[in-house]
């Protein structure tokens, strides 16, 4: 069978839903991970939870700036070889 039976599909599904949650920065994830059982753990104990948020905003987007600014976030670029250049569209004159 070929990558387009239940197992690709499901590979497929997987790393769509990887990259939609975890997206490019694996440590903001984590930190609204971190932020949704803080706030569902203080409301449980009966404590306002409505400046968990906020506060996590404010330490990780200028962490995520900083790691994106940085470049430890974009691909990194191989030198290799050249690309040819394209055809002209229209033959030199003979």
């Amino acid at each position: 069978m070929s990558g387009t039976g239940i197992i690709g599909r499901l590979k497929g599904f997987g790393a769509f839903w990887y990259d939609f949650v975890i997206g490019d920065d694996w440590l903001v994830a984590g930190g609204v991970v971190i932020g949704l059982a803080g706030t569902y753990g203080l409301n449980r104990a009966g404590l306002t939870a409505w400046w968990l948020a906020p506060l996590l905003i404010a330490i990780l987007l200028p962490v995520s700036l900083s790691r994106a600014a940085s470049g430890s976030l974009l691909p990194r670029r191989t030198p290799g070889p050249h690309t040819p250049q394209a055809a002209p569209r229209t033959p030199p004159p003979s």
